[in-house]
C-alpha cells in the first residue's frame, strides 16, 4: 500500500509537468518588445585642474546650462565670493555666457582647503569650456583676462625634513 501512495503522489506531479509546457507557449505568444531607441553619441569631456592639494574634475556636455559643484547647484554655494570666483569663467563675456547656457557642467573637487578648491574648480570649468568650444577665441580671452584659469599653478608644499618642525625651520637650540 505505501507503494500505491507514492505512485499516486507521482502522478499529479507528472500531470503538472505535462501542463507546464502547455502554459509556456502561451507566454511566448506575447507581442514582441519594442526596439530600444539608440541614443546619439553625446560629446562628454572630462578635464582636471589642480591648486595646491585640491584637484577638480569637470565633466562637460551639451545640456541646459546647469553647473554643479560636488552635486550641489553652484547658486547654493556660500560665501558669495566663492560663488563669483567659480562662475568667473562663465561670466567673463557674452560669448562665454552664451556657450555656458548650452552646456551642463559637473565638477567634483577633492582635497585642499576651501579657497584652493574654488580656484581648482574655476580652472577646471575654464579648461572644459575651451576644450568643448574647440575655438581659439575663448582660449585667448581667458589668457588675456587671467592666465591662471587655464594654466595650473605647479607650486607644491615642500615636504618636512628631519631635525625640524617644518621643511626649512629647525628646532631651537638651548644650552640650559
Amino acid at each position: 500500500m505505501p507503494e500505491d501512495k507514492s505512485a499516486q503522489a507521482q502522478q499529479p506531479s507528472q500531470q503538472q509537468a505535462q501542463e507546464a509546457p502547455a502554459a509556456a507557449p502561451a507566454q511566448k505568444k506575447r507581442a514582441p518588445k519594442a526596439k530600444k531607441s539608440v541614443k546619439k553619441h553625446e560629446k562628454v569631456l572630462v578635464l582636471k585642474s589642480k591648486r595646491k592639494e585640491a584637484v577638480a574634475r569637470a565633466a562637460i556636455k551639451s545640456g541646459s546650462g546647469v553647473i554643479r559643484i560636488n552635486r550641489m547647484d553652484v547658486n547654493t554655494i556660500e560665501p558669495k565670493e566663492f560663488r563669483s570666483a567659480i562662475l568667473e569663467p562663465v561670466n567673463l563675456s557674452s560669448i562665454t555666457k552664451e556657450l555656458a547656457s548650452r552646456l551642463s557642467i559637473d565638477v567634483t573637487v577633492t582635497g585642499g582647503g576651501a579657497s584652493s578648491q574654488v580656484q581648482a574648480a574655476r580652472g577646471a570649468i575654464a579648461k572644459a569650456m575651451v576644450a568643448f568650444a574647440d575655438t581659439d577665441s575663448i582660449r585667448k580671452e581667458y589668457l588675456r583676462y587671467d592666465r591662471s584659469m587655464l594654466v595650473d599653478d605647479t607650486r607644491r608644499v615642500e615636504p618636512k625634513k628631519f631635525k625640524g618642525p617644518k621643511a626649512r625651520a629647525r628646532f631651537q637650540k638651548s644650552y640650559r
